[in-house]
């Protein structure tokens, strides 16, 4: 039987830089314009919950060298609970962004409840660590952070460290191919696959090795991370960091596909996408329906 879906809306911008200044990122508006675009009405959650975070704030926190960071691990914190809650009630949660920063607070939730692996579909590697970044942004950090890079107020909530472990981990899509940048996650036990090895692969191909590694090593299930901007810029360029280049829906499809039926499936989140960069929604438009064509037939072949 297929398990009622719960909607979280995780509104918090507190990830990312200033656009411009004096200007807040728009993702905080994702939900409320998924909303507005038929999303909810064609996926009919059982739940819609919400968590809005502390004030948007440019600080950058001296101890850490993160953005907001005390504000993130409280929102971290808050997230956190509300996962754990909605999958012991035999749910599946799908946490509206939001930047990406609001993985912590999903990894943090499942690392409290088993050991689970994590998908993690983006653009970027978001794997570095204050030292490394440009921007301060914990939505830069977040793939590092959730297994343990970077300073403990951020990697080692509750003493959890960390959220996943690195051997659970498929970074899949990435497509800046800056060396030092792509050293840092190639020099970890992460399973990185890049947009181009991704396509030599077979998107089937990488899919079903993921899923080998979740039911070999006998973890409890696996988290789903979607940064719009795995995407190809023609179909999605409302991203912060835009790149040449990106999947297409149909090759989003065969992949999630695949993920959303599986049994060991437990949830998602879904970041980045600024209504304030596709003012017409033209482009949000397509999104919700490619989304929800993949999740309902995904709903068809767990009936099968």
């Amino acid at each position: 039987m297929n398990k009622p879906l719960c909607i979280i809306e995780a509104p918090s911008n507190l990830g990312l830089k200033q656009p411009v200044p004096g200007k807040e990122p728009g993702v905080k508006h994702l939900p409320n314009w998924l909303k507005a675009h038929g999303l909810y009405t064609l996926l009919s959650p059982k739940q819609v919950i919400r968590i809005d975070p502390l004030p948007y704030t440019i600080d950058i926190d001296p101890e850490s060298g993160v953005r907001n960071a005390n504000a993130i691990v409280a929102y971290s914190r808050k997230l956190s609970t509300t996962i754990q809650k909605v999958i012991e009630s035999n749910s599946i949660p799908m946490v509206i962004g939001g930047d990406c920063s609001i993985l912590i607070g999903c990894m943090l939730a499942l690392k409290s409840i088993g050991t689970y692996g994590l998908f993690f579909l983006d653009g970027h590697t978001d794997f570095i660590w204050p030292a490394l970044s440009k921007t301060a942004g914990a939505a830069g950090m977040d793939l590092a952070i959730v297994c343990g890079y970077g300073h403990q107020k951020l990697t080692d909530i509750d003493s959890m460290k960390p959220y996943v472990y690195e051997q659970h981990v498929w970074c899949v899509g990435n497509r800046t191919d800056i060396s030092w940048y792509v050293e840092a996650i190639q020099s970890s036990r992460i399973r990185y696959v890049d947009l181009h090895t991704l396509r030599a692969l077979s998107i089937a191909c990488c899919t079903d090795d993921f899923l080998t590694l979740v039911d070999q090593k006998h973890l409890d299930g696996f988290w789903l991370h979607f940064d719009v901007d795995v995407l190809d810029n023609t179909i999605m360029p409302a991203v912060d960091s835009p790149q040449p280049n990106g999947l297409s829906y149909e090759e989003l499809h065969e992949m999630l596909s695949k993920l959303f039926s599986h049994p060991k499936y437990v949830g998602m989140d879904i970041t980045i996408l600024d209504p304030d960069l596709d003012p017409t929604g033209k482009y949000t438009k397509d999104f919700v329906l490619q989304l929800y064509r993949t999740y309902s037939l995904s709903l068809v072949k767990n009936q099968d």
